[in-house]
């Protein structure tokens, strides 16, 4: 009877999740167009998964300077810092250790990128009324000090 119970709760508690992604454009995988994209890395995924309160991100890709990159996060939509972990061919990312998202509206979140609890860049995400298209518009600076100015679209696959 315990075990039945539990069982039941535990499946209660993922039905929100499941209707949420079900009803947010954002979650999915999307693919990055290179064509569009400035300055534009070789390539790019990022599956993009709904959690409770928020969403999971996974990144894979080839860099502007043909180096592979893997980027892992989960964070709320609440503006709080949460722990982005990234690798460029294999060692840690430098570059970057934490993100927070805050959703705008149905189609729109920002998201700031940090080092050391200091701001590198803000990313505005624009998902197209559709849901077929992701566009990420980057400014700020990097971890070197140079400014960075860049838009990246994706395509939903």
């Amino acid at each position: 009877m315990r075990v039945r119970f539990v069982t039941l709760l535990f499946a209660m508690l993922l039905i929100p999740v499941g209707l949420l992604a079900q009803n947010d454009p954002l979650i999915g995988t999307w693919r990055l167009n290179v064509a569009k994209s400035t300055p534009a890395p070789r390539s790019g995924t990022i599956r993009i998964e709904a959690v409770q309160g928020g969403i999971r991100g996974v990144a894979d890709g080839v860099n502007v300077r043909g180096q592979a990159t893997h980027n892992e996060y989960t964070a709320m939509f609440d503006g709080k810092d949460y722990p982005w972990k990234g690798t460029i061919d294999g060692n840690p990312n430098p570059n970057q250790d934490a993100i927070a998202i805050r959703k705008i509206d149905t189609y729109t979140y920002e998201a700031t990128n940090k080092l050391r609890g200091q701001v590198l860049t803000v990313a505005r995400w624009v998902i197209s009324r559709d849901g077929r298209t992701r566009t990420l518009t980057v400014a700020g600076k990097n971890a070197q000090g140079q400014t960075v100015n860049a838009t990246y679209v994706y395509e939903k696959q």
